[in-house]
């Protein structure tokens, strides 16, 4: 496998947004990455954007940022769009990103797979590309009951140390999905083992994106 390293010198400013339709995508998609990144010499900036963030479900995703970020410097967005009916929201949601785009100009945006079978997911998927066109989008993957699982083209290998940590920061912040039954430590470890083997991790785990533009 050939490596792609950032062409950032130590102590240098990366800045990410993070977009996840619900409270525990980001975390679920990526964590396992933002605590990679975490281990760099990087000066590291967060734009971390939940849609669909209220309630109990708003403290959760406060809760998981803070463990997965840490001291990171870290701008939280919640906003209160419907679960589940989004695309019925489409026009607001767009006016969204267009203000957002306007406040906003990260190196890297992370976001969901525009092939997800969730609508909600499908629908920032494809915002993100029509507003952020001109920056590097990687594509994170959510396992669901649908089994909509896509062939990624990035990986990003992980330390079984990270793999640990990403699971217990999930479990720990979202006791609310306890009770589904797709919610589990072995779901977790499991995807990230097959995407370890698909790139030849030396861990044996990775997590994977869907990247549809490189310019190197």
């Amino acid at each position: 496998m050939l490596p792609l390293k950032f062409n950032k010198e130590p102590g240098e400013r990366l800045s990410l947004l993070c977009l996840g339709a619900h409270c525990d995508d980001i975390e679920i998609g990526c964590g396992g990455t933002l605590l990679h990144l975490a281990t760099s010499r990087l000066q590291l900036e967060f734009h971390w954007v939940v849609l669909a963030a209220a309630g109990l479900r708003a403290e959760e995703a406060r809760k998981g940022a803070g463990l997965f970020l840490g001291g990171a410097r870290t701008e939280l967005i919640f906003k209160e769009f419907p679960d589940g009916f989004m695309p019925y929201s489409g026009g607001v949601v767009k006016d969204f990103f267009e203000e957002l785009k306007g406040r906003v100009n990260p190196d890297v945006v992370l976001t969901h797979w525009r092939g997800d079978a969730h609508q909600d997911h499908r629908l920032i998927s494809e915002l993100t590309r029509n507003t952020f066109r001109n920056h590097l989008i990687l594509e994170y993957e959510i396992p669901k009951y649908d089994g909509d699982m896509g062939q990624p083209n990035l990986f990003v290998p992980l330390s079984e140390v990270m793999v640990r940590q990403k699971i217990q920061n999930l479990m720990g912040a979202f006791e609310s999905q306890h009770a589904k039954p797709w919610f589990r430590e072995e779901t977790f470890s499991a995807l990230m083992r097959l995407r370890g083997m698909e790139c030849n991790s030396a861990s044996g785990y990775a997590e994977a994106f869907h990247c549809h533009k490189l310019v190197l």
